[in-house]
C-alpha cells in the first residue's frame, strides 16, 4: 500500500489534485465539443441547460458579462441547439432552453470524452461508488460558494 493512502493529505494537496483532474477533464470536454463545431464555452452553456435558464443566470454560471452570453446564445440558436423563451412570470426575462438537437449533441460530447471515460474505467465498482459519494458531499458546498 502506498504512503499516500495511509496518511491524510493536506488540503493544498487535495486542491492541486482536484485542479489537475478538473483541467484534464475540461481539455477532454473541449476536444469532444470541438468535434461538433462547438467552442468550449458554447458546450459549457449547453451542459448547463437541464431546464430553462435565464440569460443572467447563464452569465453568472459562466462568470461573465450578460452581453457576452447574448453572442454565445445567438450562435447556438442559429445552429438550432437552443431557443429563447419568455419567462412566464416576467416576460422581460428570456430563458434559454436546449432543443432536442442541443441535448443530443451534448449527450454525444459527453460520450466522446475518451480520456475521462478511460480514467473512470480504472476504478472498480466500489471505488467508483466511493468517488461518487465523496463528490456528492462536496458539491453542495462548492456550488453555494460559487453563487456568492
Amino acid at each position: 500500500m502506498s504512503t499516500t493512502a495511509t496518511r491524510r493529505p493536506a488540503k493544498l494537496e487535495l486542491l492541486e489534485l482536484l485542479a489537475a483532474i478538473g483541467t484534464a477533464q475540461w481539455r477532454d470536454f473541449a476536444a469532444a465539443a470541438a468535434r461538433y463545431g462547438l467552442t468550449s464555452t458554447q458546450a459549457k452553456v449547453l451542459a448547463q441547460l437541464d431546464g430553462p435558464v435565464p440569460m443572467r443566470g447563464l452569465a453568472s454560471l459562466l462568470a461573465c458579462d450578460a452581453s457576452n452570453v447574448t453572442g454565445i446564445v445567438d450562435r447556438l440558436e442559429a445552429r438550432g441547439l437552443v431557443r429563447r423563451e419568455p419567462e412566464p412570470r416576467d416576460r422581460r426575462v428570456k430563458n434559454v432552453v436546449a432543443t432536442e438537437e442541443g441535448r443530443e449533441t451534448m449527450r454525444r460530447v459527453r460520450e466522446e470524452m475518451q480520456a475521462t471515460h478511460g480514467a473512470l474505467d480504472t476504478l472498480d465498482e466500489v471505488e467508483g461508488a466511493t468517488l461518487y459519494a465523496l463528490l456528492e458531499r462536496l458539491r453542495p458546498a462548492m456550488e453555494r460558494r460559487a453563487e456568492v
